[in-house]
């Protein structure tokens, strides 16, 4: 007998998008265990990087900043349960982390062994995957400071 008060559904977004100035120059500095940010007029960095601040509506100044690679979790979600869909096989967390040098915070998963170890605050590092696909899954997932990456 199935609950009623469950729904089960499927959401996807099927597309391609072709790689700009932007996101293709991050996508090179990630296979190349780099992070790159954008610069919005105002000086704010913007990871991952904009072609336009979103703030303003204005193109962003022209380059991309290095930042990082460690960074301060400003916020997570703890999943105790991952699913095949999520990055990570054992529990791990997802958090916004804004890495040194950045204004803006990236949602990546932090494997941090526990949710008694995680903490808003807390100092992170990425740990690489040994092959690179020039993608932001390149970042296997952040560890905290001090784990080995």
């Amino acid at each position: 007998m199935s609950d009623p008060y469950t729904v089960v559904s499927t959401l996807e977004f099927p597309y391609r998008r072709s790689l700009g100035p932007v996101i293709g120059a991050f996508s090179t500095a990630i296979r190349e265990r780099r992070i790159l940010g954008s610069r919005t007029k105002a000086g704010r960095v913007l990871v991952p990087p904009h072609e336009y601040d979103p703030d303003t509506g204005e193109a962003v100044q022209p380059g991309l900043v290095e930042v990082g690679p460690g960074g301060t979790v400003t916020s997570w979600s703890w999943v105790q349960h991952p699913t095949s869909r999520h990055p990570l096989t054992q529990p791990f967390a997802f958090a916004l982390i804004q890495l040194d040098g950045a204004d803006t915070s990236l949602v990546h998963a932090v494997d941090a062994g526990s949710a008694d170890s995680m903490a808003t605050g807390m100092r992170v590092t990425p740990r690489w995957r040994a092959e690179s696909a020039g993608l932001v899954t390149d970042i296997e997932a952040f560890v905290p400071e001090g784990a080995g990456s």
